[in-house]
């Protein structure tokens, strides 16, 4: 893949605001390098709290010394927090909807009157908005400002249908739940028949915010005003995703919604393949990584290795994470397990002096790491999954099959889809139990049913290689349409 940019054409100026949680900023992150990479100059907006914990985490150098990849800030309107943890999504969610549409206004107009400078370090004027589908807000700035907008949604396409459908499910009195019972009594069983792209799929496998009993649930409410509003809009929508993956439902959103739609993924191997240094040292994770587990990794056989990590925003009980871990050292498998300092609620997340007898020399702990370059390491056979669809996404790109855990809103989704409709994983009980890890955990390890997965998921690597590095491969020519037919068009 080659820059477009031309010393005669205008150097377009993109700003880019992601959501402000890991899982937002990791894939805007890419997206914002490939665009670099393609001539634009980039401005990448953080919120405050979330720039305080990439100097911590990158240093101020690797921020600040690239004149046409640049950081601002804006506030999230929440007061200071705990710089080691991800805030309270729906208090950060309902923040950034009250509160940033201003601070953006602002920093936009600052970036204007910057541009109309004659200094020489003056950034050009800015062309588009790129706004995570969260971030609705630049909806409306895009349009008061007359800054054109194109929106990236950073799960998957699934997770796009199954939100959508919340208003239908309220209307036809699926949703909410008459009382709590019916999160127990086999009423999420019930089947949705009628959703495209997802027939089949039982209210369980819906993203998981219908599971309440309150009509004005803050996160439900708020989802539902998110979704149809950029299903009303006109705006050009990236998914991180890949044609071959989620065909039927990239296909449904198009034609149900109307929505132009780019499916561009993975990003990571679309970043590979250029050769870009200056920006090699901008990362985009909040928590600083721990490089020697590659280096014990490389002492490890090949597929011998199950990885552990349960996302950025997973909290797991402290009963819960003592099952883990007696479920791993039981399944004699060795592990590379990644603990967040904000992983597990209540108590201490110290592991019994036993575990870590029992474990020594086949297991390492790690507060972070670079998930991309453990999953695509030889010594990987399996992993232990939450469902994110960064995770996700990452695993099928490396051909490393799952044992999924789903907690959250859309990793229920995704969770159906890797296990029932991909072929790539095994699902595992809520209540988790040691039994049931070292089971599963065997099972994908040394078992037929994972030796199964490992060559499905094999088969997917291939398809998202042909998508993201052959000339003709969907993610490839729809980048290069997104470039020159959207962006482009304008400047």
């Amino acid at each position: 893949m080659s820059s477009m940019a031309s010393p005669m054409r205008k150097k377009p100026h993109v700003v880019c605001i992601p959501y402000p949680a890991q899982g937002h900023i990791s894939p805007m992150m890419k997206l914002a390098k490939l665009l670099h990479f393609n001539g634009f100059h980039i401005t990448f907006v953080n919120t405050e709290h979330n720039h305080r914990r990439f100097l911590k985490s990158r240093g101020a150098a690797a921020l600040n010394g690239l004149p046409s990849f640049r950081f601002e800030t804006i506030t999230d309107g929440l007061p200071p927090s705990d710089p080691n943890a991800t805030q309270h999504i729906p208090t950060l969610s309902s923040s950034v909807r009250r509160n940033c549409l201003e601070p953006f206004k602002e920093l936009l107009s600052k970036l204007r009157e910057d541009a109309a400078t004659s200094l020489p370090d003056a950034p050009p004027p800015v062309s588009w908005i790129v706004s995570d589908c969260a971030m609705i807000f630049a909806i409306d700035v895009s349009k008061e400002l007359g800054i054109p907008l194109v929106l990236l949604w950073t799960a998957s396409a699934c997770a796009f249908m199954g939100y959508s459908q919340y208003r239908r499910l309220i209307d036809e009195g699926i949703i909410p739940l008459k009382d709590s019972s019916y999160m127990t009594n086999g009423y999420l069983n019930k089947v949705i028949g009628w959703i495209p792209g997802l027939e089949g799929i039982c209210l369980k496998d819906i993203p998981s915010i219908i599971r309440t009993t309150d009509k004005d649930d803050l996160m439900l409410n708020l989802l539902m005003h998110r979704l149809e509003k950029l299903c009303q809009s006109s705006a050009p929508i990236i998914f991180h995703t890949f044609d071959a993956l989620e065909h039927d439902v990239l296909e449904a959103i198009s034609t149900t919604f109307a929505l132009p739609i780019y499916s561009i993924g993975p990003l990571q191997l679309l970043l590979n393949q250029i050769n870009n240094h200056d920006t090699t040292s901008i990362g985009s994770n909040l928590w600083p990584e721990q490089p020697e587990c590659l280096r014990w990794l490389d002492l490890k056989d090949p597929n011998s290795v199950i990885y552990i990590n349960f996302g950025s925003l997973t909290i797991i009980k402290h009963h819960q994470f003592i099952e883990f871990a007696w479920g791993l050292a039981k399944s004699n498998q060795s592990f590379l397990w990644v603990m967040r300092p904000d992983l597990v609620t209540g108590e201490s997340s110290v592991l019994p002096p036993e575990f870590v007898a029992n474990t020594r020399g086949r297991g390492f702990l790690a507060s972070w790491c670079d998930q991309e370059r453990v999953l695509i390491h030889p010594s990987i056979g399996g992993f232990l999954t939450h469902c994110g669809w960064n995770s996700t996404i990452e695993s099928l790109t490396s051909g490393v099959p799952l044992i999924c855990w789903p907690n959250i809103a859309d990793q229920m989704t995704n969770c159906w889809f890797c296990c029932g409709k991909w072929g790539v994983g095994m699902e595992m009980n809520e209540d988790v139990t040691r039994d049931e890890v070292e089971g599963l955990v065997r099972e994908l390890m040394e078992g037929e049913k994972g030796r199964e997965l490992r060559k499905k998921a094999g088969e997917w690597k291939r398809l998202a290689e042909e998508a993201a590095l052959s000339p003709n491969g969907s993610s490839y020519l729809n980048l290069d349409k997104l470039i020159n037919q959207v962006f482009l068009s304008q400047n």
